[in-house]
């Protein structure tokens, strides 16, 4: 007899929901269910991801690094001089991230949500295993919700595990000392990012990429501006590089690649691997509720985010789409929407997968990138009638007063309708602009709307007024 399945099985109880990972879609959709007077669990391995991944590892912590890391390039001085400041920013850091943890347990508990630290695996499709240090525990739930979000990609590369000097981007952003010479492995927008945070903290930075294409998805015009930006910030990107080993020595460590045929080395006292993100789907025994997983690793989910097991649902990165925490909060209005479509018993849900409209992203360089909609390359492939609106950044006046010009403004607007069809900017503050583009493509308004508009001054929003007049 597994006599400590029995003991598991006698700690069983019962509730209305179970929610596995406390990220975005997952805390809000508990402190719905909760405050709906639904006995409701929510489940999270590791209490220092409280408020998920946006919160802790990801969107914030970055953010504030890269405030910081602007505000000491402005200040410049002698490396030293920006170690320590890089030191007070990861303390920054830290603060606000064990602030805002401490915020979001508050509130979902506030709401009347149980929250369980342990590791969830399925037993069936009902109940859920939870093991912490307090024991363990079986739960059944008249519905799941999995929220268990993505993890770092790590490359199969001799050395990468070993290495004491390699780091995720969640690793990183816990690193006391400013690296003198960082190389990131990777040459995606989390690469990217990075790289931007830390030339303006003052470490070298070399970006070591596989693909001989630079940002392959984006406009080619702007992904040049982006690249030849990058350079001229003392950025260093190797492109068609193939890594092959991490060597560490006493002071620093080796990299060993091929590029173009030759072996090359280089050295650096911080290595970042930023190599992809997939679902974080290990250890949840997904098999024994009835559930696969898609050719990419992602829990497979219907338009209203409902797996094959119908009150079982997936939700967040772990479905493998965009991973973006306000398309994790977007996930949670559409299960919403799911559940109060099925207590009515008729018509169909209001939101859906189907019916986000235009999904804006921005990666916060130096200036920010910012898009949504099409790119030139894909409205020709595509036979769309078009026209460019372009304006160099100079020419803004915002730019001028905060003396950054650099970067370019891209619109593709269809002829006949002037509607917008995509919108690329790469300015300071491009990541507020697009929203209002985002809202024009849904609504349907016109690029001529938007250019006769009035704006404060002087704005980067302003803009539009030459940009699309």
């Amino acid at each position: 007899m597994d006599t400590r399945k029995e003991r598991k099985r006698m700690n069983m109880r019962e509730v209305q929901n179970i929610i596995i990972g406390f990220g975005k879609a997952g805390k809000t959709l508990a402190g719905y269910l909760a405050k709906k007077g639904e006995k409701t669990v929510l489940i999270e391995e590791n209490p220092l991801r409280y408020g998920g991944t946006c919160i802790n590892v990801a969107c914030i912590p970055s953010k504030s690094l890269e405030n910081s890391a602007r505000e000491s390039a402005a200040l410049g001085g002698e490396f030293s001089e920006k170690a320590e400041r890089y030191q007070k920013a990861i303390e920054e850091k830290r603060r606000l991230t064990h602030f805002l943890r401490g915020k979001n347990l508050e509130k979902v508990q506030g709401a009347g949500v149980e929250v369980i630290d342990g590791r969830a695996s399925f037993l069936d499709e009902h109940r859920i295993l939870v093991e912490s240090a307090k024991g363990d525990e079986e739960i059944r739930g008249e519905r799941i919700f999995v929220n268990t979000g993505a993890k770092t990609i790590i490359p199969k590369i001799a050395g990468v595990e070993s290495s004491k000097r390699v780091y995720t981007s969640e690793s990183m952003m816990e690193l006391d000392t400013l690296p003198k010479n960082l190389v990131i492995i990777g040459g995606g927008y989390i690469g990217l990012e990075f790289a931007s945070y830390y030339q303006n903290f003052g470490s070298t930075v070399t970006i070591l990429q596989d693909t001989m294409d630079f940002i392959p998805r984006e406009d080619r015009e702007m992904a040049k501006a982006i690249e030849e930006n990058m350079e001229k910030l003392g950025i260093t990107l190797c492109k068609g590089v193939t890594v092959q080993e991490i060597q560490d020595k006493e002071e620093e460590s080796l990299i060993l690649f091929q590029q173009g045929g030759e072996g090359k080395t280089i050295t650096a006292d911080a290595i970042l691997v930023a190599t992809g993100r997939k679902p974080n789907v290990e250890n949840l025994a997904l098999e024994k509720a009835g559930l696969s997983l898609t050719e990419r690793g992602a829990i497979p989910v219907d338009s209203s985010l409902r797996t094959k097991v119908p009150h079982i649902f997936a939700m967040g990165d772990v479905t493998g789409g965009m991973q973006f925490t306000y398309i994790s909060l977007d996930d949670f209005r559409i299960v919403k929407a799911a559940l109060e479509q099925e207590a009515k018993g008729e018509g169909t849900a209001l939101r859906s997968t189907e019916n986000r409209g235009a999904i804006p992203y921005s990666v916060f360089l130096t200036p920010a990138f910012s898009r949504v909609g099409i790119t030139e390359e894909e409205a020709k492939a595509q036979g769309k009638q078009y026209r460019v609106a372009k304006l160099p950044v100079a020419a803004i006046p915002k730019a001028q007063v905060l003396r950054q010009t650099a970067g370019l403004l891209k619109v593709i607007i269809e002829e006949g309708s002037n509607l917008i069809l995509g919108a690329h900017l790469y300015c300071p503050e491009s990541y507020e602009m697009i929203n209002l583009i985002k809202l024009a493509m849904d609504q349907k308004i016109p690029a001529n709307v938007l250019a006769s508009q009035i704006y404060t001054h002087p704005t980067m929003t302003e803009a539009f007024n030459d940009l699309l007049g």
